[in-house]
């Protein structure tokens, strides 16, 4: 899908700073008979009693560390996944006008980090760096003491780290917000709950986001407890659907998904990508942030509610003036359950 993201549609600060409240964001609802336009607090309106909705537990993480090269060139340090042998992939970006990574970053490079730790590049992982650095107590302590969240040119300002989290967060992870819950409140799971309307946890911390320009996502790290794949296979079997919060947990669901839409628990790292050739399996519908043209994410939406009603969703919210990335507006794609059926079959 192409499509030209014009800049005032861009939001530049958190809803709360423009006055709106995190689930009066507005909702465009794409349905296999049309849109229809709300505000995230209405969702349980278009949801059905033993519906479950599945949503992301990870945190946001402090990211985001000024460094300074051997050259004495300012740069960030963006910390986008840990590996299991305690490494980091991180990327490395100019301090000022970035627009993408310093291009003659190169293995065994050392930057100073704030109060004198070394962060050394060891070998590239596509426009990543595999990297290490020693830290007393542990890197995700460093950065609760040392980093800030990440954040890219159309971000006006700097918000703190509990703009960054959703209603959800527990488990520190994410290089950046899973945003597709951030519009959630604890009333709002209360209306849910109370409208029969389930709930169900899995984990998934994303990488930095800064890949999706036609890139494919990094492989992840997931978990998806027993008693939710219990929830999502005692929802099928009754007729209900399953909506995903966002592309992390669709990712998640997917990935413990057999052929004939059954999903098992599992843990473990993930380099799962939806698209034409593996549509969704579980997934029947998706709560979705807006996501940049040419993003690798766009295939995924496609994969769960087929191109025609994403396309259809992307046009109406461009003309309807809708918010795009973290702190935007949302969307709630709802294909017609026999349409997905055919889909996944394909």
């Amino acid at each position: 899908m192409i499509f030209t993201l014009p800049e005032d549609l861009s939001a530049t600060a958190p809803p709360e700073q423009r006055g709106v409240a995190r689930d009066q964001v507005r909702l465009l609802v794409a349905r296999g008979n049309g849109t229809e336009h709300a505000r995230f607090a209405d969702l349980a309106r278009f949801l059905d009693p033993g519906d479950l909705v599945v949503v992301n537990t990870s945190a946001t993480l402090a990211a985001a560390v000024d460094g300074v090269r051997t050259d004495g060139r300012e740069v960030v340090a963006h910390f986008s996944t840990a590996l299991d042998d305690g490494r980091w992939l991180v990327e490395v970006r100019p301090r000022v006008d970035a627009t993408g990574p310093v291009p003659d970053a190169h293995a065994g490079e050392r930057i100073t980090l704030p109060v004198g730790v070394a962060l050394t590049l060891l070998e590239p992982h596509g426009r990543l760096w595999r990297a290490e650095l020693a830290v007393e107590g542990g890197v995700e302590a460093y950065l609760v003491r040392h980093g800030r969240p990440i954040t890219y040119s159309y971000v006006r300002g700097h918000w703190p780290m509990s703009a960054y989290q959703t209603v959800f967060a527990h488990d520190p992870g994410s290089a950046e917000m899973p945003s597709a819950g951030r519009p959630f409140t604890a009333s709002l799971v209360t209306e849910l709950i109370t409208a029969g309307i389930g709930v169900a946890p899995i984990t998934l911390h994303t990488g930095v986001s800064s890949l999706e320009e036609g890139e494919p996502p990094l492989a992840e790290r997931y978990r998806v407890p027993a008693a939710t794949a219990r929830l999502v296979n005692l929802t099928k079997a009754s007729g209900g659907r399953i909506v995903a919060v966002g592309t992390t947990v669709t990712r998640a669901l997917e990935t413990v998904a057999h052929v004939d839409g059954w999903v098992a628990s599992g843990s473990g790292w993930t380099d799962l990508v939806l698209g034409p050739r593996r549509p969704a399996r579980v997934v029947d519908g998706l709560i979705t942030g807006w996501h940049a043209p040419g993003a690798s994410h766009l295939l995924l939406l496609e994969a769960v509610a087929g191109p025609a009603l994403v396309a259809g969703a992307y046009r109406e919210a461009l003309d309807e003036g809708y918010l795009w990335h973290e702190f935007g507006d949302s969307c709630l794609l709802l294909p017609d359950q026999a349409q997905s059926i055919v889909h996944a079959a394909a």
